[in-house]
């Protein structure tokens, strides 16, 4: 079974049994010793995993983070664990920023066995980052996780390499962060330079304040056009009535709106990075439009409650259970993604059953 398998696997059990891991000890065994095997080490050798890792520091004696990876003999990766149930914050770090500085380590892994942080020392030698390079949620698992992952394996494990790519990777986040952050809000800065470059006038407050509305709603269009120029050929071959006039009535008398199959494209554009969106199809009904894998409605994904309704509401599903999500555009299902990719490695996994 490869990484990408393997991870799928993980994530499917992690979802299973995360709720019933109260205790660290508990994540420990259930979810993060099978991780750190399948990376490829052995947890049952203890010259290769190390649990309970000691390494004094100054006048800390007897301190542990709970694994360490050694490579060559050397302490290569640290890994400190939480309980499944609690969030991870860098408080959770204080033994990682310890040992980090008096061994041989270059990466760190805080984790609750369902969130993995990925740390180095970027910014400084030999001190371990504030921020992670890189998080892996088994939640939501993305095909560039794999890519990652594998310079984690221990056949594929290379520090120098590693670190380059965290640099990279570090940078490709806050690069992301900002751009999502003038996406949704145009800074004074970002709309004065837009302004300028295609507004001869003078760059008022006013004029501003337009730009940074303008700004928004370009981005959302860009948005829109990028989904939709992606899933054209995909469409054709999946049982998506079109639109005349902005609606299609069947024998039944269901109405499908523009609005409806602009939702199931951006669904279908977001659970494309795990499964083919030919097997996304969209079925619509009196009171909402259901969005399935497979045309199977025990495969719900979402359900688009668009229907002669002010507020709008996107069903995501655990098992058979529905959550509604109020949104205020389309685009606002892109916040979705975590629900729908959840959703499809919660459905791909019970295959293996």
């Amino acid at each position: 079974m490869d990484l990408a398998s393997r991870l799928t696997e993980l994530a499917k059990k992690t979802q299973q049994h995360r709720e019933v891991l109260l205790t660290e000890q508990a994540a420990k065994t259930a979810l993060v010793m099978p991780f750190i095997n399948l990376l490829g080490y052995d947890v049952f050798n203890p010259s290769e995993v190390v649990p309970e890792f000691n390494a004094d520091v100054g006048t800390k004696k007897g301190e542990k983070v709970d694994y360490a990876i050694c490579i060559d003999g050397k302490p290569s990766i640290l890994i400190e664990c939480k309980p499944s149930t609690g969030e991870l914050t860098i408080n959770h770090a204080s033994q990682l920023f310890r040992y980090f500085s008096v061994t041989d380590a270059r990466l760190a892994i805080l984790t609750n066995g369902v969130i993995y942080k990925f740390f180095s020392d970027i910014d400084q030698p030999n001190k371990m980052d504030a921020q992670p390079f890189f998080t892996l949620s088994l939640d939501a698992i993305r095909k560039s996780d794999v890519r990652v992952l594998e310079g984690f394996t221990r056949t594929g494990f290379d520090i120098d390499a590693i670190v380059r790519e965290a640099s990279n990777l570090k940078l490709e986040s806050l690069v992301r962060k900002e751009l999502e952050s003038e996406m949704a809000t145009a800074s004074e800065e970002f709309a004065r330079l837009i302004a300028k470059r295609v507004y001869s006038g003078q760059v008022t407050s006013q004029v501003k304040d337009n730009f940074t509305r303008l700004i928004a709603n370009s981005f959302a269009a860009i948005v829109r056009d990028h989904v939709n120029d992606r899933l054209t050929s995909a469409l054709n071959a999946t049982a998506v009535p079109e639109p005349d006039n902005g609606h299609v009535t069947s024998p039944e008398e269901v109405i499908t709106t523009e609005e409806e199959v602009s939702g199931f494209r951006i669904v279908q554009a977001i659970v494309s990075k795990l499964v083919d969106p030919k097997r996304v199809f969209m079925r619509d009904a009196k009171s909402y439009c259901a969005v399935l894998l497979d045309d199977n409605n025990r495969k719900s994904l979402a359900r688009l409650h668009f229907n002669g309704i002010t507020t709008k509401y996107v069903g995501t599903f655990v098992g058979q259970t529905e959550t509604r999500n109020q949104i205020n555009d389309l685009t606002d299902i892109y916040k979705l993604s975590a629900q729908l990719e959840a959703r499809i490695n919660e459905i791909e996994g019970s295959k293996s059953k």
